[in-house]
């Protein structure tokens, strides 16, 4: 459910380059606190974020903040080449101390998170550039020269910097044939609702299928049964109110929806890795 990244405060950033995902090899995880950027080079699929589904196509960028629900589903016969970078936004912001305070590298993934848009249509010239800026990066982690660390911190900068240039909030999904409209409907009823009580019978009967099958379609396509589904949602949005008020732990967990408190920190612990507490204060 949530990945794990190597331990390293000086360097918090990773690359996967030309990673070839098919149904077989996609990894089980959709949560973290890290911002991730991916890169198609190839291949065919769909893409889950938050609670929206992508076509994804070659030349196709992804902003995905940190802490969203996120899942890649390759087509069965053509498997998707993509680069991947990791990175935490807590470094990026760090080395900018000093520099613009109006200026934000992150300001892509908050227009992303804004605007529900987490997807990059680039020019064959944008293409080019910036795969020569992952080979860059990779030939610096594995060289290891004197101020490597530098040299990707300022190449990761390099990316973000062009795409807060060119992020359009305007840019949005497109239906796939494949996949039921209702499916659509019910993520965006499950978003408007998520603090209420909402059921799997409710859900179908809107549908006009039955639970088992919404339980099994919801699964194909976003990777989490129902009932997981928005226990995660709901523990974003805490996450959200434990860094940003000064609410009590108590308060945040009925204002999201927990029956109590103790189940509020058995979801929160494993879901999040940490307790509320000890999330609020790293």
């Amino acid at each position: 459910m949530r990945k794990q990244f190597a331990a390293d405060d000086t360097l918090p950033v990773e690359l996967a380059l030309h990673s070839t995902k098919n149904l077989q090899a996609e990894l089980p995880d959709h949560l973290h606190d890290w911002h991730e950027i991916i890169y198609v080079h190839g291949g065919a699929g769909s893409f889950f974020i938050n609670h929206t589904f992508y076509e994804m196509q070659p030349g196709d960028l992804y902003l995905i903040p940190g802490n969203t629900i996120h899942k890649t589903l390759p087509h069965p016969d053509e498997p998707l080449t993509s680069s991947v970078v990791f990175f935490s936004g807590q470094f990026v912001q760090a080395s900018s101390i000093g520099m613009d305070a109006s200026y934000s590298f992150l300001q892509c993934f908050d227009t992303a998170r804004t605007s529900r848009s987490y997807k990059l249509e680039l020019l064959s010239d944008e293409r080019l550039r910036l795969e020569a800026v992952f080979n860059d990066m990779q030939g610096e982690m594995t060289a290891k020269q004197p101020g490597y660390k530098q040299a990707i911190l300022l190449l990761l900068k390099s990316i973000l910097l062009h795409a807060n240039r060119k992020i359009n909030p305007g840019n949005r999904w497109t239906p796939h044939a494949s996949r039921p409209a209702w499916l659509q409907n019910a993520l965006n009823e499950i978003e408007t609702r998520l603090l209420q009580t909402i059921s799997l019978t409710e859900l179908a009967s809107h549908a006009s299928v039955s639970p088992s099958y919404f339980s099994r379609i919801f699964k194909q396509h976003t990777g989490l049964g129902l009932t997981e589904y928005i226990i995660t949602k709901r523990i974003m949005h805490a996450k959200e109110l434990l860094t940003e008020t000064d609410s009590t732990v108590a308060e945040i967990a009925a204002a999201c929806g927990f029956e109590s408190l103790p189940h509020f920190y058995r979801m929160f612990k494993k879901f999040a890795g940490l307790t509320p507490a000890h999330y609020k204060r790293t």
